[in-house]
């Protein structure tokens, strides 16, 4: 169970594909990209506004495909930008990241950083993941990502995992899967500013084969929402 004494604040670094008017012609000849899961997270806006409407929380997020600038790397990370904005020159790059990518992340950071005033974060950063990857099919239908070293994060997921299993029994619940919550994200980066205390990231990854299935996706988000309202 989970105190007043917690603030939670969503986000979503992948939550559209939209491609501003002067930068679509990086993508003129590859605009299918756009709409696969390399260009965006399938299903992750529309959890992540439900998430916040349930829970009367804060929510951050971006409809700029990933593929312009990835708000989920760390500045100096090599995969920040993907081969069609590499097209930029480095002034139009720098410009990306200068309105785009560190507007996102002060405008959280500092959401995060009044809140732990009078309170604990619990920052839930919402994706959804590829079903198939290199060929191979994915076993999790849901994953919890964290740092095991925190405590927090720790007792977190074991009851949220407890939770889930309970509201959706017949699905696969994974610790650090598909990835690990350890790699290089947003989650990671502001472990390195807030202490175990003060914040608990969670990066919250769903497979994207039911966001086919509209009205079982809808079932699904609103089970999952559930399962966390039911901790606090």
């Amino acid at each position: 169970m989970f105190s007043s004494g917690q603030q939670f604040i969503f986000t979503c670094e992948h939550g559209g594909n939209k491609v501003p008017a002067d930068l679509q012609w990086l993508f003129e000849n590859e605009k299918e990209l756009l709409n696969t899961h390399r260009g965006y997270d399938p299903g992750a806006l529309s959890l992540a506004r439900l998430f916040a409407k349930r829970f009367a929380a804060p929510l951050f997020y971006s409809e700029v495909t990933r593929l312009l600038i990835e708000l989920n790397r760390s500045e100096n990370h090599q995969r920040l930008f993907s081969k069609q904005s590499k097209k930029l020159s480095v002034q139009e790059r720098q410009n990306l990241i200068a309105t785009m990518y560190l507007p996102y992340r002060q405008s959280v950071f500092k959401a995060i950083q009044a809140a732990t005033d009078t309170a604990q974060v619990i920052h839930i950063s919402i994706h959804s993941f590829t079903p198939v990857m290199d060929g191979k099919t994915r076993s999790t239908d849901i994953g919890l990502l964290f740092d095991p070293a925190r405590k927090s994060e720790l007792q977190f997921c074991e009851n949220w995992k407890s939770r889930l299993k309970q509201s959706l029994p017949n699905s696969t619940i994974h610790f650090n899967r598909p990835y690990r919550g350890t790699s290089d994200g947003f989650t990671t980066a502001l472990r390195t500013r807030f202490s175990d205390d003060q914040y608990v990231g969670i990066e919250l990854e769903v497979n994207q084969k039911f966001v086919q299935d509209k009205p079982a996706w809808t079932n699904l988000q609103k089970r999952i929402v559930a399962s966390l309202k039911e901790l606090v």
